[in-house]
């Protein structure tokens, strides 16, 4: 496998609200899914994509304004992905901005109080 990273798990308070909260940044659906007593919410992917699930926190992780820095996929759309944070109750903590040659990304706190950064090659 050629990625770095495999997987991401989300902690959220809210299931639903994160659901509607990260599609609406993303652009694309986000599914619950689960089983006998778990529920998640899984981010689109395909084949081999990275991919991730919200989860409903548990005492041994919560959501957080510190820590590891995730970065999602909004390529093309950054501007939208921004304006929807605000919109469903995130928070922008820093705007698009240039990364060098490496694109753009907007650094945010989600709708259950993580950072995380929106990231995009072109703006």
């Amino acid at each position: 496998m050629s990625h770095r990273f495999v997987w991401v798990d989300i902690p959220v308070h809210d299931l639903d609200r994160a659901i509607a909260f990260y599609a609406a940044v993303l652009g694309t659906a986000v599914t619950r899914e689960g089983g006998p007593g778990f529920s998640f919410g899984l981010l689109a992917h395909t084949g081999s994509d990275v991919a991730g699930c919200l989860y409903v926190a548990d005492d041994d992780n919560a959501p957080s304004p510190h820590g590891p820095l995730v970065y999602l996929n909004v390529d093309g759309r950054i501007a939208d992905a921004e304006r929807a944070v605000a919109a469903r109750g995130g928070q922008v903590l820093k705007a698009t901005h240039a990364i060098g040659p490496h694109g753009y990304r907007a650094i945010v706190v989600d709708s259950e109080g993580n950072r995380v950064a929106l990231h995009s090659g072109t703006r």
